[in-house]
């Protein structure tokens, strides 16, 4: 069958290269941090597209931590939790994730793209709904389409357009019918933040449920870091928080679902990226609950990305780049070039000037809202920050966008 399909494979794989959509990878030659190496060249670059917000990929001390957990409890457990059990290191980060998030109860996934893909179906049938806001993060469409509850969509953050689909789905389901909200807490390419408020009161208002996937805002979104509904004064009004050690805790993998106790009860019965896969290694859930415990102690980090976020946007508004999020920044900082061709050369460009942004596309956008997107960290200093918005300014100009 293979060389059937073979000249087919090459002729996708040449099409993609010839739209300007190829993605290439990057090998680093040293550890996620503000300033990182290349292998291919040795090359040293400032790095603005990682998720490294609190910029903890490579303290010591969640290594350390990390480390130790991993020769009390070895490398993994090589089986499901309800085959062969679980760690008291496993109990432990759940009950972390719970206190921090001021959530019931938590659970562990191997990622939050199986943490999305766990929720939806046991908790809902083909009588209920998930009304899902347009621009939601690929891993809640895929959890969405294994669930077999009629589906609705809103436009991004348009809470207006929101009330119409609930009204439209509570009119189908009737009474006793189910009705969750789904939404990013915030949207991954745009650094758009949630309108989490507006979507609480309306949800109260037609009896849905809340899910909120808080990936791109655990451990620096409010005034202790709380997430997305601590930032909207939402702390106990949402009914299904998701997210990931990958990013601001600490930058490992692993996900997890935090909410009400009687749903993550449910999980843990039915869901099938639970039930399925391996639990969670100990060694990242002992660094996770480092992360934890240094982020709840202090909120230094948290206050150093906000006030490098600040810089950076301002510095960009001044030397006339039009960002988006002015209203309410975020670490998230896209610079829009439209065109796919013009962000890959862009990327090239901004490498050989030594900063390392990656130009995002379709299929990851949409088309023609190609665009470089940027990430501030806590671990980038003003100078790294200047010497990024400079290499733009030069790029603008040789690449003429």
């Amino acid at each position: 069958m293979y060389d059937q399909i073979k000249e087919a494979l090459e002729a996708n794989l040449e099409e993609i290269r010839e739209s300007g959509l190829w993605k290439s990878e990057r090998t680093i030659a040293s550890p996620q941090a503000a300033r990182i190496r290349l292998a291919e060249n040795g090359q040293e670059v400032i790095n603005m597209c990682a998720n490294n917000y609190l910029g903890l990929s490579d303290n010591l001390e969640i290594s350390a931590a990390a480390a130790v957990t991993m020769e009390k409890w070895g490398y993994g457990l090589s089986s499901v939790r309800f085959i062969c059990g679980k760690q008291e290191i496993h109990e432990e980060l759940e009950v972390a994730v719970s206190q921090f998030l001021g959530t019931e109860d938590s659970i562990l996934f191997a990622a939050c793209f199986d943490a999305n893909g766990a929720v939806f179906e046991p908790l809902l049938s083909a009588d209920d709904a998930i009304v899902s806001d347009s621009l939601n993060h690929a891993s809640i469409i895929d959890g969405i389409r294994l669930c077999k509850a009629k589906r609705y969509r809103y436009a991004n953050n348009d809470l207006g357009a929101l009330e119409d689909q609930l009204k439209q789905a509570r009119a189908d389901v009737g009474g006793t019918g189910r009705i969750m909200i789904a939404t990013d807490g915030v949207f991954s390419m745009d650094g758009t933040i949630a309108r989490l408020d507006g979507i609480c009161d309306l949800a109260e208002k037609y009896e849905a449920l809340v899910m909120v996937d808080d990936c791109h805002a655990t451990g620096f979104m409010g005034k202790s870091g709380r997430g997305t509904h601590e930032h909207h004064d939402c702390m106990g009004r949402v009914d299904i928080l998701t997210g990931t050690f990958g990013k601001a805790l600490g930058g490992a993998s692993g996900g997890y679902v935090s909410g009400r106790k009687e749903i993550v009860d449910l999980l843990r019965q039915r869901a099938r990226p639970y039930l399925f896969s391996n639990s969670l290694a100990p060694a990242i859930c002992g660094g996770s609950i480092k992360v934890l415990e240094m982020i709840s102690e202090s909120t230094e980090r948290r206050d150093r990305l906000w006030s490098n976020t600040a810089y950076y946007r301002r510095r960009l508004e001044e030397e006339g780049f039009v960002i988006p999020g002015k209203e309410e920044p975020h670490p998230i900082v896209p610079i829009m070039l439209g065109d796919a061709k013009i962000a890959q050369q862009a990327s090239v460009k901004l490498l050989e000037n030594g900063v390392y942004a990656i130009g995002f596309f379709y299929p990851v956008v949409a088309k023609g809202a190609a665009r470089i997107r940027t990430q501030v960290s806590a671990g980038h200093s003003e100078d790294d920050l200047e010497e990024a918005v400079q290499a733009f300014v030069k790029v603008r100009a040789d690449v003429g966008w």
